[in-house]
């Protein structure tokens, strides 16, 4: 049964891991022909109306007032900040492009997790850290032609927020269901995601291109919203230490749908520069673990 549950925890992870590498080039295909904020916003709107009918028909009860705050902050981080910025992000470089500067972003959550806990994580941590954010930044370089772009400054921006909103996941997964929190995340964003969504959405609908559209369910969908169904079950099945090392597969992921799905060219420098990020990513993970 030990062993079952550990398998099933594992591929659960996977799962979740291929539907969060795909939102990168799911987001590029999308902003090729909707608004960036109609993308940010109607995505949200979307997985917030999916979760109020699956919190109604677990009846639920609405969380404490400190939990709604923290649900707040989250919410800006998750709901507003990161997919704000990769959205205008993916239409000034390409989604592989942004699957490396990404795969930082397991070092940066630490990191935040480190200073908001008041952890004092090993040395050999903070010279992963380091050494990723060079890494980075030098891949960067490479691609900008010697200079960073906007495009890097907003996926930069964009791992920020995204560290700052999993450790208030995190913090508020202590008192409930990981899929509660997303949930709850995603609700309490509905009074501002549905005008805004509705203020900034295309004037004609038909005349968007259908792959648009269907990038677009996706990211509302799968990347808000059940792809936390699937990674929050597997941490819970398999483990976290064992099952957050899947983890450690998502840019790969990007860079294959990147290459399958927007025709982008993945060269061998761009997969060297994945693989030296995914090992410091993997050193400064077990740093911590010891």
């Amino acid at each position: 049964m030990t062993l079952a549950r550990d398998r099933l925890g594992l591929l659960l992870g996977l799962a979740g891991v291929v539907i969060f590498g795909a939102t990168l080039p799911m987001t590029r295909l999308a902003v090729a022909d909707l608004s960036p904020w109609f993308v940010t916003f109607g995505r949200a709107a979307l997985a917030g109306l999916v979760a109020a009918g699956v919190l109604l028909v677990m009846r639920r009860p609405v969380p404490s007032r400190p939990d709604l705050a923290r649900l707040g902050l989250a919410a800006l981080m998750l709901v507003g900040s990161f997919p704000g910025f990769t959205a205008f992000a993916m239409q000034l470089v390409p989604a592989a492009h942004g699957g490396v500067v990404l795969g930082i972003l397991p070092l940066a959550t630490a990191a935040v997790g480190a200073v908001l806990m008041r952890d004092r994580p090993p040395p050999l941590f903070w010279v992963s850290a380091v050494a990723g954010a060079v890494l980075v930044v030098a891949f960067s370089l490479r691609d900008g032609g010697g200079r960073l772009e906007w495009g890097d400054a907003l996926l930069a921006a964009a791992v920020a927020a995204a560290a700052v909103g999993y450790v208030v996941s995190a913090q508020l997964a202590a008192r409930m269901p990981g899929w509660e929190v997303i949930s709850w995340i995603v609700v309490v964003s509905l009074p501002v995601t549905v005008p805004l969504t509705l203020l900034s959405a295309p004037a004609d609908p038909a005349a968007i291109a259908g792959r648009s559209w269907l990038a677009f369910l996706y990211l509302g969908l799968m990347s808000q919203y059940l792809g936390f169904f699937f990674w929050n079950a597997g941490l819970a099945l398999g483990g976290v230490a064992r099952v957050s090392q899947v983890q450690l597969l998502q840019t790969f992921v990007t860079l294959g749908v990147a290459a399958l799905v927007n025709g982008e060219r993945v060269d061998a420098v761009t997969v060297l520069a994945a693989l030296a990020v995914v090992a410091v990513v993997a050193l400064g993970r077990r740093s911590v673990r010891r």
